[in-house]
């Protein structure tokens, strides 16, 4: 344990990020899952709701923006979507 009031509170401070991140991530593959499942009309919606995940997960910080959009590609090529 750090003894340096600075480290206590970045410690703190990275336990919180950790957290949401993970909580960030984990919907974002729940929200991947069910698009490659999908099959009939609500398809295009949890397509169209998978690709608004990775997108937030980019804006915030969870996921590099290069990162976010090679698996929004790779997301498309698997479904054949052109969305």
């Amino acid at each position: 344990m750090a003894n340096i009031k600075s480290q206590i509170k970045r410690n703190r401070q990275n336990e919180a990020a950790r957290l949401r991140n993970r909580a960030v991530r984990s919907e974002l593959k729940t929200r991947i899952k069910q698009a490659e499942a999908a099959t009939g009309d609500d398809a295009d919606e949890l397509v169209r709701l998978a690709v608004k995940r990775i997108d937030q997960a980019a804006a915030k910080g969870v996921l590099h923006r290069n990162t976010a959009a090679r698996r929004k590609s790779r997301l498309m090529r698997r479904l054949g979507t052109d969305a």
